[in-house]
């Protein structure tokens, strides 16, 4: 209700939420306008948080938010213009995010790129990587 996910011509793939205070205030049982007219230095009334924030590498041309399996959790799956298909899966746990995380640290530093270009550099091209880990990195653990 509150968080959108999106994608830009860049690249990249973010999570955006109303914050929660905000979210009430909306609720105007008046049905005036001057709740939206409370622009600071007439700057935008509300703002949204950034929760997660990718580059992909390619224009994503859709996105779907579904259920891997019955019963699960959602997820929500992107296509690219170049025939991609990712995945944004949420962690169920603080473990799993930490496990993740540490994964992909330790992966970046052992295995190179063929360009030699650093990983943490491409994944935040336009912007910070935020509270994602790279899935096609930490696969590189089993090969």
């Amino acid at each position: 209700y509150d968080t959108v996910c999106g994608a830009d011509k860049f690249g990249n793939v973010f999570v955006l939420r109303l914050p929660a205070d905000v979210s009430d205030d909306v609720d105007n049982p008046t049905g005036s306008r001057l709740l939206w007219d409370a622009g600071l230095l007439n700057g935008a009334a509300n703002k949204l948080e950034l929760l997660a924030q990718f580059h992909v590498g390619e224009v994503v041309t859709s996105l779907h938010r579904t259920s891997l399996v019955p019963g699960g959790a959602e997820a929500v799956l992107y296509t690219t213009s170049l025939g991609s298909i990712g995945a944004l899966l949420p962690s169920a746990t603080k473990e799993d995010r930490d496990l993740f995380t540490h994964l992909e640290m330790h992966m970046r530093q052992e295995h190179e790129s063929l360009t030699g270009r650093d990983h943490t550099s491409y994944r935040s091209y336009f912007g910070p990587v935020k509270e994602v880990a790279d899935g096609t990195l930490c696969e590189l653990f089993s090969a």
